[in-house]
Formats: structure tokens, C-alpha cells, sequence
């Protein structure tokens, strides 16, 4: 089992995000964010019309949280900051003192119980006024979020030390803007994405530039951006050419301006917009360009590479009128007259666009580390949908494990720098426009149940076994919950009990019976 260990230091964790889990979506003083105005305006676009207004509640059911991090013994919790939940209004005019206060506690319970906060400012809940404005797609933004991302820094940096700024760009522009199926539900596939592309490199360069020049002198944390990056594979030979310009438009369009020794576009991409657009009587590309200034200012804005990786894609030419669907998770890049598809031994996950391919991952970082050189990588998302609410998740475990495999071969047998690994999800919540469908959790939560139960799946045993021994291969260990007893009290740890009352006195307060809101993860048994 030695032989399977991760290197000393390398640190595993669980994820959630703002909208995802909080629920309170207009309480106190919080703005409107543009997924409540979007599940809420256009609720036939989400499964069973469902919404985040309460989703687990942890708003109010934080300590919960805080509870089932420390069970599982991560040694980071990543949660994401709600823009309109800190600044009402979208801008720094006011800051919300509720807000402010609900963070903290998350923070400094996390600490108290050994856990380091990794905190993303951005996954997904722009304010809803400055989505009035333009969001994504009004270069002033750039500007918002530098000024957003310089209160949060002010107000928690002195306790977080890693911060991610924005996360997956290629779904907030190419997925929302090609498809509409995505808050803020504008469709523009043909000029709106590479407005919002642009801009958004250029938030993430200020606010990395503000904590740089402002911030880590004192705090010495480190700040990134986290990208989905899928793995392409040639459905034919001759598609080579074609399938690693598909890996250089997925991951060079937001890693190239950052990570690549020029900067700036991916020079076969500008090229070929530039080109389908005059061919489409536009005067000018549709991909914005860079200037020299901005090239240099967002060149170098990094501290690591956060990637979120869950499925592969086979790419092939399109056939002479053949339809191709939307990019990034449709079948196709009608940009490129590409079209993606999957290997027959994939398996299907719950999601629409998932299939799953572990060595995908190995092949992923491998390639990261030979086009952008020896630089450091968190594994911010990794993991698997079900339909199923079964605790006994095998395939859940199994993704974990076959994952964390190849990211151990990608480590010791490719030499790739990672030194972080991180389930999405720790519990189940809002899934998007699957709505609660589908469940990504290490821990099932009973969404009927006012309380919002958490319960300890098999995979959940599994991930904090793999932390425990540092391994993935944890003895060969069978995990089951057919023995699972339902617990209506018991005790926590004293650390828990002594975080709780140091907790309790500023808003908001966590409902009394929390210590009666999920199974313990030491009922789950291990069937040898």
C-alpha cells in the first residue's frame, strides 16, 4: 500500500458553491443573483422546475458542513463567496454585515476544526443588476470584479490562503452564451461568448494583480483561475490535426493568455475566427483582440492551475451537411466543422454531457504539463453523477478511486505537479438545470426534509479512508451501507461542540438540532 501513497503534502478536499447549497436567496439584505431571476422567470428550463431558494440550507445549516468536513477529515473545504450576498447592490457601496458575518463563521469554524478554506469568488451568482448593465459581456466588469475581489480579500484574506478567482469560464461565456440553457439565458453564440471570454481574462488578471501587489506580502496566500478541461481523443488518425486544435480551443482560450509564454489568444484559434468571420461579412473578428498592454497585464497572472475534470470526447470532421451541436458540452464546435463523440466503452453517467473515461484525467495533466511547463495543479473538481439516492454509491466510489489512480500515475509516473485533489461534490445540491435529479455527493441530502438530512454515503467512508492513509488503494477495502443505522442523537467531537458556542453569537444562528441532521460516518461499516 506504501507504494500507492500520495506524495507528503499533497492535500485532499470536497467542493461546494454559493448558489449551489446556501438557500436563503433573499434573505436580509442579499441581492438577486442572476440564477434566481433565471430559475425563478424560467423555471420550465430546470428539472421538476426546481430552484436554489432553500437548496440544503446552509445559509443557516453551515455547522452542518463544517460537521461532515471534519468527519470526513479534508484537509480543505472549497465554497465559493455569493457576489450579491456580500455586496447587495453588485458594487462596494455597501457591504452587507450578514453576509460578512456568515462568512466568517464558515471560515472560522473550518480553522478551528483543522480545515483550510479555499474560497472562490466567482461560480456563477453574478448580481442581477450588473447583469442589467451587460454582465459578462460589459468590459467595465473587469473593473466590478477587481473592486468585489478587493473587499473579499480585505475582510477574509488574513484566514484564506488560497483563492480561486472565477470558475470554468468556458460554461459562464461558451456554454450560456451558445446555448442560452444557462443563466443569465441569453443566447449569442456568435459574438457574446468571446465578449464575455475577453473580459473575463481580464477580471481574473485585476483581481490577481490586486492580491499580488496588495495582499501577499502580508497574507503570502496564492490565487488562481479553475477551467473544465475535458480530454479529446482522434476518432480516426487523421483527425490528429483537428483534435488537438479541439484540446487548444477548450483549454488554451482561457490558459494561453495566462499560462503560455507569449500570451494572448492561441494563434491558430485568432487566426481561424478571424478568418470564419470575414467569411461571415463581419469588418472585424468576432474574438475581440488582445492589445500588446493587455497581453502583458494578464501574461503571468498565476500562482497554480486549477483544473475540473470529468469526461473525455472522441473528435472527428463533420460530414458534408452534417448538423453540429453546441460547444462546449453539445456534440460538436461548429467553429471548427468539428464534431465530438464518445468510445462505445464509456460508460454513461446521470448528466447529459458525462462520460466516463479515468485515464482521460492522467491524459489531461500530462498534456497541461507539456504545453505549460512544470507548473503547480489543483484538481478543483472531480466526480460522478448518479440518479440513484442509494447510500451503497459503488460507482461513485469507484470513480473516486479510479480517478485518484490516475492522478497518482500522472504524479509519479508523468511528473506532473499536482498537490491537490478535490471531490465535487461533498454533499448533494442545486444541480443546475438538472435541478436535484441528479446527485454528485459524497453525502445524500433528503431534499423533502426541512432539516436537509445529511447522510454519509459508501464514498464518503471511501474518500476519508483515502485521506487517513494518504492512498487510494486503501487495503483493498469493500464499503458498504446495508448496515447503516438511523442515529436521532449523538455527541460530537468536544472541538465541535466548543466551535458551536464560540459560534453562536452573531447571525446566522444554526438550528439547535443539528447533531440530529445526519447519520455519523463511523456508522458506516467496512465489509472486508
Amino acid at each position: 500500500m506504501s507504494a500507492r501513497k500520495f506524495p507528503p503534502g499533497f492535500e485532499f478536499g470536497a467542493a461546494t458553491s454559493s448558489y449551489q447549497v446556501e438557500g436563503a436567496w433573499n434573505i436580509s439584505d442579499k441581492g438577486e443573483s442572476i440564477w434566481d431571476r433565471f430559475t425563478h422567470q424560467n423555471p420550465k428550463g430546470i428539472v421538476n422546475g426546481a430552484n436554489g431558494d432553500v437548496a440544503c440550507n446552509s445559509y443557516y445549516n453551515w455547522m452542518d458542513d463544517v460537521e461532515i468536513a471534519t468527519e470526513l477529515g479534508l484537509h480543505f473545504y472549497r465554497f465559493s463567496i455569493s457576489w450579491p450576498r456580500l455586496l447587495p447592490s453588485g458594487f462596494i457601496d455597501k457591504i452587507s454585515e450578514d453576509g460578512k458575518n456568515y462568512y466568517n463563521k464558515v471560515i472560522d469554524a473550518l480553522l478551528l476544526n483543522g480545515i483550510k478554506p479555499v474560497v472562490t469568488l466567482y461560480h456563477w451568482d453574478l448580481p442581477q443588476r450588473l447583469q442589467n448593465l451587460g454582465g459578462w459581456t460589459n468590459p467595465y466588469i473587469a473593473d466590478w470584479f477587481a473592486d468585489y475581489s478587493r473587499v473579499a480579500y480585505t475582510l477574509f484574506g488574513d484566514r484564506v490562503k488560497t483563492w480561486i478567482t472565477i470558475n470554468e469560464p468556458v460554461v459562464i461565456c461558451d456554454l450560456s452564451y451558445n446555448s442560452g440553457a444557462f443563466a443569465p439565458g441569453i443566447k449569442d453564440p456568435e459574438l457574446g461568448n468571446y465578449l464575455c471570454s475577453k473580459n473575463i481574462l481580464l477580471a481574473h488578471a485585476k483581481a490577481w494583480r490586486i492580491y499580488d501587489e496588495e495582499f501577499k506580502p502580508k497574507y503570502h496566500g496564492k490565487v488562481g483561475i479553475t477551467n473544465l478541461l475535458f480530454w479529446f481523443e482522434a476518432a480516426n488518425e487523421e483527425d490528429q490535426d483537428l483534435t488537438e486544435l479541439i484540446r487548444t480551443y477548450m483549454t488554451g482560450m482561457y490558459s494561453d493568455p495566462i499560462y503560455a509564454k507569449d500570451g494572448g489568444w492561441p494563434s491558430k484559434i485568432e487566426l481561424i475566427i478571424a478568418e470564419n468571420s470575414r467569411k461571415q461579412g463581419f469588418p472585424r473578428s468576432r474574438l475581440p483582440a488582445f492589445t500588446q498592454e493587455e497581453i502583458e497585464f494578464v501574461k503571468g497572472t498565476y500562482d497554480f492551475y486549477g483544473i475540473n475534470y470529468y469526461s473525455s470526447r472522441t473528435v472527428r470532421k463533420a460530414k458534408a451537411g452534417e448538423t453540429i451541436g453546441s460547444w462546449p458540452l453539445g456534440n460538436g464546435a461548429v467553429e471548427f466543422n468539428a464534431v465530438l463523440d464518445v468510445r462505445p466503452e464509456w460508460k454513461k453517467a446521470a448528466s447529459s454531457w458525462f462520460w466516463i473515461n479515468p485515464p482521460g484525467i492522467r491524459n489531461k495533466l500530462a498534456w497541461l504539463k507539456k504545453t505549460y511547463g512544470d507548473i503547480e495543479i489543483l484538481i478543483t473538481e472531480n466526480g460522478l453523477s448518479t440518479f440513484s439516492d442509494d447510500l451503497n454509491d459503488v460507482e461513485r466510489l469507484n470513480y473516486h478511486r479510479n480517478h485518484l489512480e490516475q492522478v497518482w500515475l500522472a504524479i509519479n509516473k508523468d511528473g506532473v505537479n499536482v498537490t491537490g485533489y478535490t471531490a465535487w461534490t461533498m454533499m448533494d445540491n442545486f444541480e443546475w438545470c438538472d435541478g436535484y435529479a441528479v446527485k454528485f455527493g459524497l453525502y445524500s441530502i433528503n431534499f423533502d426534509d426541512e432539516n436537509r438530512r445529511r447522510n454519509p454515503r459508501a464514498s464518503a467512508k471511501y474518500y476519508a479512508d483515502v485521506i487517513r492513509s494518504h492512498s487510494y488503494d486503501v487495503a483493498n477495502k469493500k464499503y458498504t451501507t446495508d448496515k447503516l443505522y438511523s442515529v436521532l442523537f449523538y455527541v460530537p467531537v468536544p472541538i465541535l461542540l466548543l466551535t458551536l458556542m464560540l459560534m453562536m453569537i452573531s447571525c446566522p444562528t444554526p438550528s439547535k438540532s443539528f447533531t440530529a441532521r445526519h447519520h455519523k460516518l463511523t456508522d458506516v461499516p467496512d465489509a472486508l
